[in-house]
């Protein structure tokens, strides 16, 4: 990989929650802004807004598997401020919404504990 876009896809994984701007990233590698976009599409097959998504969604399905974080929370913590945006970002990323994916995690780690946990009701 190319040591501009290794030095870029460092920055980002640095600070997903306030990521430098595309043009401070280009700056730092000293290109330009479309060069950049091209440069790390061509090394990684995205763009690096998109890099940036894939990152933040596979950091919010890390959160949700080991921890015990609300949706929101999970949300602010990868740097997204939009639910519905975010609950459609995450399903697209991984075939659920949120909170469907905690609770299924949150099934597996009770059943794995010896409890199971109550069931959801929708009349509540």
């Amino acid at each position: 990989m190319d040591k501009r876009i290794k030095r870029v896809t460092e920055l980002l994984h640095l600070d997903i929650q306030k990521p430098p701007a595309l043009d401070e990233l280009a700056r730092e590698v000293n290109l330009s802004s479309s060069r950049l976009r091209h440069l790390f599409k061509t090394e990684t097959g995205l763009s690096p807004a998109q890099y940036l998504r894939a990152l933040r969604m596979e950091r919010a399905k890390e959160l949700g598997e080991g921890t015990f974080l609300r949706v929101k929370e999970i949300m602010n913590s990868v740097g997204l401020r939009n639910t519905s945006q975010f609950t459609r970002t995450f399903k697209r990323a991984h075939g659920l919404t949120p909170a469907e994916f905690l609770w299924t995690q949150r099934r597996v780690e009770a059943s794995a504990g010896g409890w199971t946990p109550v069931a959801k009701n929708d009349n509540t």
